[in-house]
């Protein structure tokens, strides 16, 4: 008696489990994943297809750099006109805003002549204006 009573409440293990399609291991039916090699063996919600994905992009941007350069606009001939005459100064250097060289070059008289020749030629082939 207790016999058939145990095959009646005892669930059927072939009705709730389905087998793995990658490694063949005995999963549970509901399962989208193997237990045993980690891999996927159904379709995630259902089934269904790609979620659709919207884009609303609207660029607004302008571009208002029209002058094609970039940091702070100097003109060629001041700075030639400074490194000329008052170059052992570093006077050019800082109106192009290189305090730091300014100094130097205040102090050493332009680097000894050197850096107010080398700057002069610089100078010299540099665009109008030009960006520091």
């Amino acid at each position: 008696m207790s016999g058939s009573n145990l095959g009646a409440t005892k669930p059927n293990l072939s009705d709730q489990t389905k087998f793995c399609k990658h490694c063949g291991e005995r999963i549970h039916l509901k399962a989208v994943i193997c237990n045993k090699c980690g891999l996927q063996v159904e379709e995630l919600n259902g089934g269904s297809s790609q979620p659709q994905i919207v884009i609303n992009n609207s660029n607004m941007n302008t571009n208002i750099n029209n002058n094609g350069g970039y940091g702070n606009k100097k003109d060629k001939w001041i700075s030639v006109l400074l490194c000329f005459f008052l170059g052992v100064f570093g006077v050019h250097r800082f109106y192009e805003g290189k305090i730091g060289t300014g100094i130097l070059y205040l102090f050493t008289f332009g680097l000894m002549g050197i850096g107010t020749f080398v700057d002069f030629i610089i100078l010299l082939f540099k665009p109008n204006p030009y960006y520091v």
